[in-house]
């Protein structure tokens, strides 16, 4: 591993012995993946213009900023990185459900 300033001696220990307490790298790639899951069921329902495309619309703004500050009363109330990606991944799991039951295999 390239010894550079960008890496942290956090992330030098991660990656040297495989462990998450620095970033959970992992889950914040999984949150990625699970993340463009709904961002595609959500653009499938805005494409329809309807009255409930409305309602995602702002249904979809409002969740954002209520993650948001629930992230950073978590990051000031000592919560670790891991935790605070693990609750933003519930929060795209329930999306993900919810937006999931008109969805047509």
């Amino acid at each position: 591993m390239p010894d550079h300033h960008s890496f942290s001696a956090l992330d030098r220990h991660a990656v040297l012995s495989g462990s998450d307490n620095g970033f959970p790298w992992y889950a914040g790639a999984m949150l990625a993946v699970e993340a463009s899951k709904v961002v595609r069921l959500r653009c499938e329902k805005l494409s329809q213009g309807d009255e409930a495309a409305g309602q995602e619309a702002v249904l979809m703004v409002s969740e954002k900023i209520a993650a948001a500050f629930e992230a950073a009363a978590g990051l000031l109330a000592g919560a670790t990185p891991a935790a605070i990606v693990r609750r933003y991944r519930e929060h795209v799991a329930a999306n993900a459900r919810r937006l999931s039951v008109n969805e047509t295999p």
